[in-house]
């Protein structure tokens, strides 16, 4: 896989469904997509496997013969370029198309997905391009009560710079000041330190405390 299809897909899994509406053909060992390229003799191929993993091929339209020009780094001129562009631009299409955040991979974290999404029936949104962060908000009044991200031990004033994975929630400030540990408990991570909490989703803190935390920061969004 390319340097440039590692970077455009880092951090993203595809939406099967959503591969033959963009110009995907399913086969028998996953999709396929085909397309001439302009002002070339040369046609882009991209194969998306059942699992997910892609793969994209720039082919003369008549020998088959393979053209990577456009890989090599530092290759000049208007015809390369022009490859290039092209090839770019529709593997960027693909991405914003049929393609979703995929950041968080921790069990606790995913159970809390989960959670969320079968009990308020919210997404999560990622409102910052190429953020390791997310948001759960009321749909009522577009308030957040949940922000889950992605960052380093240290980040959090911890020993390492392991990645973990957080949340933060709503709480009443006076239970935040008894509760704060620095250990298991954190003052909200980017938040209002008074009224925010973190909590590290490592399997630290029992999946139904952070599902009570969740029911009260979604009731404390609720208010004015």
């Amino acid at each position: 896989m390319s340097n440039l299809i590692n970077s455009i897909f880092k951090n993203k899994k595809v939406n099967l469904s959503k591969l033959e509406p963009f110009g995907f053909v399913l086969t028998e060992t996953g999709y396929v997509f085909n397309q001439n390229l302009k002002d070339c003799e040369l046609k882009l191929i991209i194969w998306i496997s059942m699992s997910g993993e892609l793969s994209a091929k720039v082919l003369d339209a008549y020998s088959e013969e393979p053209y990577t020009l456009h890989l090599t780094e530092g290759a000049a001129g208007s015809f390369v370029g022009n490859v290039k562009s092209q090839y770019e631009e529709i593997l960027l299409s693909l991405a914003e198309q049929c393609y979703e955040p995929d950041v968080f991979h921790m069990s606790q974290a995913l159970e809390v997905i989960e959670h969320v999404h079968n009990t308020y029936g919210d997404e999560l949104e990622f409102l910052w391009k190429k953020s390791k962060s997310a948001v759960w908000r009321r749909k009522d009044n577009n308030k957040w009560y949940g922000v889950m991200l992605s960052i380093t031990k240290r980040q959090l004033g911890l020993d390492g710079d392991d990645l973990i994975e957080i949340i933060d929630l709503r709480i009443q400030p006076e239970e935040l000041e008894s509760l704060a540990d620095h250990q298991y408990y954190f003052p909200g991570y980017h938040m209002n330190k008074k009224h925010w909490l973190t909590i590290i989703l490592d399997d630290s803190i029992d999946l139904d405390e952070i599902k009570q935390r969740i029911a009260v920061s979604y009731q404390l969004a609720a208010l004015k």
